[in-house]
């Protein structure tokens, strides 16, 4: 076995306004609040913690840096949609009318949208 095989994983959110981004990780996305310090607001998805760091000259990526595997994508699009989220249409991909895309050789389908700071998120059924 690998070294971190077996350890549980820690994603880090950078965000330049750490109280914007607690109200959408929680609030919009329903991720569950463990608790909040002076280093970092902890929230739950699944069973990995998701620490949201406010770092004040963050800039974004411009690809994918979170990514969540839901079992219904329409239905995980449309709620979201319900509370304010738009999601994104990258050029040249056959997004359909809710912005999601198929994968090739039915593998899946993917939908991605932004968070407060811009950094990209997905919704997926495919692992």
């Amino acid at each position: 076995m690998g070294i971190l095989a077996s350890a549980k994983p820690v994603v880090v959110v950078c965000t330049r306004d750490r109280d914007r981004a607690r109200g959408f990780y929680r609030d919009t996305l329903g991720l569950t609040l463990r608790r909040e310090d002076d280093q970092a607001v902890v929230l739950e998805a699944g069973n990995t913690a998701i620490h949201i760091a406010a770092v004040p000259d963050f800039t974004p990526h411009g690809h994918t840096m979170l990514g969540f595997v839901v079992a219904d994508v329409e239905g995980t699009v449309r709620a979201l949609a319900g509370k304010g989220v738009a999601f994104l249409l990258f050029p040249g991909f056959p997004h359909d009318e809710m912005g999601v895309l198929s994968l090739p050789g039915g593998k899946g389908r993917v939908a991605w949208f932004p968070d407060p700071d811009g950094n990209i998120l997905s919704i997926t059924d495919a692992e």
